[in-house]
């Protein structure tokens, strides 16, 4: 007797069968693959992930493509010849550190392939990578296709520009970028250049690296709060958040207004998204789609909610894993030359085993690589494990230097107040004169003049914006880099002014002065007597941040970090 297959199909479709073909279905067949009705289009069968490897290989590239922008637009003034931080000074740090040389030493300490390029334009080299990684990243968004080589290409460059962005790239979506763009490299065949390689399919291992991913980025973001501030645990967190975080969006300036309940809520479904939720990848197909599915919505809130970046929208990326072909097939058309249908094709070309098997050699190959990378990553996370367990852990945090597997986190503690560092110049010759005018510099997002509206930005990110924000809770001693700003600011350095929205020495000749003001910020009340004034803030003076410097006042701070002093124009027209 005939077993009884637990997946066969449905008997009209078997009636069907026999009256064409003459034969009944086999047991084999899975019953996605056949149609109920002859004009119904057949069901992708779960278990298969071609189309989840182009939906994951675009929503990369996309960030790529972000995360190369912004390094095209701001790096040369941040991190090239006569940047912030000037990128070829820390190198010639490296250099001395390891007495001179540039050897294997150095290369594992600074992974960047800036060793071997031409030092004497980096502004050159900066923009090659940026330009080389938007090429790229644009071809596989567009395309949905990529190789190792292409992907590992991608993933070189932007190691290059995150070891040696010194401060400006010390944040952990660089390092969760890095470490998704490493998976990124084995979803793919080595040279073949197809949406759908036949004989490379997605591999399990790689597929769990991802998962394993997103459970260390919502699980280390979890234990991070309840261990670091005891206002996750008293529930009272989101009252601050909104107002307090780096650079607020215009719908945190409603959220923040929200009932007390409400942020009790949010805290409460923060803390199941993040320590429960994630353990749902390990409960079967279902629950992991349905972790997946949490978590997508989870990231689309907090990108609505605030401009981090593009950590939410990374963060999104490693939860594509958690769906399957059958899932994510109402992404695709059901047209004869689509992908779907393609895929329709190949599941039941493999169903019915007619389908030609790869060449033994290079199926072997593969099998190798993915299990090296398999225990690679297993190895590498024995740290990252240690440190989630313990209860001193640190958040965002690699312990190598290609930052493969990291560990992460995010909002361990909640600042209760806001403050912000505001630059201004006077043209007075005295600073110190009752009638000394002082103008305000405005940056490209982050708060400064009460009355202009919050900005919406995310994924592009100001990196000098969100560095500000450190800076306000710090010194200036602290931050080296803000009394360099103030001397290209003296000297109206056109590099460091595209950092700014707003220089109110614009046409004329640059300030004599520049001082650091510190204030504290409160969102106005909608509906209240500020805000019916047009401002978004209510801010009050502190104190002093820095006091008024001149451009002279620098020369031997600038010498002594061997930083280029900005020649100021000449001051004959005043």
């Amino acid at each position: 007797m005939r077993p009884v297959s637990p997946v066969m199909a449905a008997p009209e479709g078997s009636l069907r069968k026999r009256k064409v073909g003459g034969a009944e279905h086999s047991p084999a067949s899975p019953p996605s693959l056949a149609k109920d009705r002859a004009d119904s289009p057949a069901r992708l069968h779960t278990g298969t992930f071609w189309l989840t490897r182009v939906v994951l290989l675009r929503a990369l590239a996309f960030i790529y493509f972000v995360a190369f922008l912004v390094a095209f637009n701001q790096n040369k003034a941040l991190i090239g010849d006569r940047g912030l931080l000037p990128c070829k000074l820390y190198l010639k740090n490296v250099q001395e550190y390891f007495h001179g040389s540039t050897g294997w030493t150095a290369w594992t300490y600074t992974p960047t392939i800036m060793w071997l390029l031409d030092w004497s334009d980096m502004n050159f080299n900066l923009d090659l990578i940026a330009l080389l990684g938007l090429g790229l990243s644009s071809f596989v968004l567009v395309t949905g296709c990529a190789n190792m080589i292409l992907m590992t290409a991608l993933w070189a460059l932007y190691t290059s520009l995150v070891n040696v962005g010194q401060i400006w790239y010390s944040f952990g979506w660089e390092s969760q970028l890095l470490e998704t763009g490493f998976l990124g490299i084995f979803l793919c065949p080595l040279w073949t250049l197809s949406r759908l390689p036949k004989h490379t399919p997605t591999s399990q291992i790689v597929l769990w690296g991802f998962r394993w991913l997103v459970f260390r980025i919502m699980l280390g973001a979890g234990l991070i709060k309840v261990r670091g501030d005891k206002c996750w645990l008293d529930l009272t967190c989101m009252d601050f958040h909104y107002e307090t975080q780096p650079v607020p969006n215009p719908m945190a300036y409603y959220l923040h207004r929200s009932p007390w309940w409400f942020h009790r809520f949010e805290t409460l479904s923060n803390h199941f998204l993040e320590l429960l939720v994630p353990f749902f990848l390990f409960l079967g197909r279902r629950m992991c789609i349905l972790h997946g599915v949490l978590q997508i919505l989870f990231q689309v809130i907090l990108i609505i909610s605030g401009n981090l970046s593009f950590l939410n929208w990374l963060t999104i990326v490693p939860s594509l894993a958690c769906f399957d072909d059958a899932a994510l097939g109402f992404l695709f058309p059901s047209g004869p030359q689509g992908l779907k249908k393609q895929v329709l094709e190949m599941q039941r070309e493999d169903a019915q085993r007619i389908q030609p098997k790869p060449r033994y050699l290079g199926c072997l190959v593969r099998q190798v690589v993915n299990i090296s990378l398999g225990i690679l990553v297993a190895w590498l996370s024995v740290p990252v494990i240690i440190n989630l367990l313990s209860s001193r852990q640190v958040m965002n945090t690699s312990f190598n230097p290609l930052r493969i597997v990291n560990t992460y986190g995010a909002f361990g503690s909640i600042t209760k107040e806001r403050t912000e560092v505001i630059l201004q110049g006077t043209v007075s010759p005295n600073a110190s004169a009752p009638d000394a005018a002082w103008e305000d510099y405005e940056f490209k997002c982050k708060p400064g003049d009460p009355w202009r509206q919050p900005c919406l930005i995310s994924p592009y990110h100001y990196r000098l914006d969100w560095l500000m924000w450190f800076a306000a809770f710090q010194t200036y001693e602290q931050n080296e880099w803000i009394l360099h700003l103030a001397g290209k600011l003296l000297a109206g350095d056109t590099e460091a002014l595209s950092l700014l929205a707003v220089n109110p020495f614009e046409g004329r000749t640059p300030p004599r002065w520049i001082r650091g003001e510190h204030y504290r910020y409160k969102f106005s009340l909608p509906g209240g007597q500020h805000a019916t004034q047009g401002k978004w803030w209510i801010r009050k003076r502190i104190g002093p941040y820095f006091p008024p410097l001149r451009l002279e006042d620098l020369k031997e701070y600038f010498k002594a970090r061997e930083w280029p002093l900005p020649e100021p124009p000449s001051r004959h027209t005043r």
